[in-house]
């Protein structure tokens, strides 16, 4: 039996990955990165019309190999402590755990108090909407766990960083 949390951290790369990146990198890169960006352009499709090219508004351009990297300079501190199987990818964070006994439930919930303390730390929040328990195996007691004081619901079925599992 295996209860599996997802926390969605909500828009990382436009709240606090642009207040706190430049105190994880040195200088060099952080000079990369502004080449990078310096002069970068950006058109738009839609319905098959194409806009003019126009100086690039955002810090990072989406789809542009930069945002993953700043992701994991920004996210690599995140698992620190963390008991159980833990995942990362893109914007979610899954924690897995064998739920058979009581100490299974309380790892997964103390992996949750943790990754509250990151994103308080690191100014970032989860986005409860988003945030679920996906209880694996027939016998599965079907703990509750909290996150930011709320409670996690609880789903038959979930997005699995791509895949549905459930």
């Amino acid at each position: 039996m295996v209860d599996s949390v997802n926390a969605d951290i909500r828009k990382l790369c436009r709240t606090s990955l642009s207040l706190n990146w430049k105190d994880r990198i040195d200088r060099w890169t952080t000079r990369w990165i502004r080449n990078w960006l310096d002069g970068c352009t950006q058109r738009i499709l839609v319905n098959s019309l194409m806009s003019k090219w126009k100086p690039g508004m955002s810090r990072v351009p989406q789809g542009s190999v930069l945002g993953p990297v700043l992701f994991n300079i920004f996210v690599g501190g995140m698992c620190g402590g963390i008991e159980c199987t833990f995942s990362k990818f893109a914007d979610a964070t899954k924690l897995c755990g064998a739920v058979n006994a009581l100490e299974g439930r309380d790892a997964i919930q103390k992996d949750l108090k943790r990754l509250e303390r990151w994103a308080r730390v690191n100014l970032v929040k989860f986005n409860q909407a988003k945030c679920r328990v996906l209880h694996l195996g027939h016998s599965n007691p079907k703990h509750k766990y909290r996150l930011g004081g709320e409670w996690i619901e609880k789903s038959p079925k979930e997005n699995d960083f791509g895949g549905v599992g459930g």
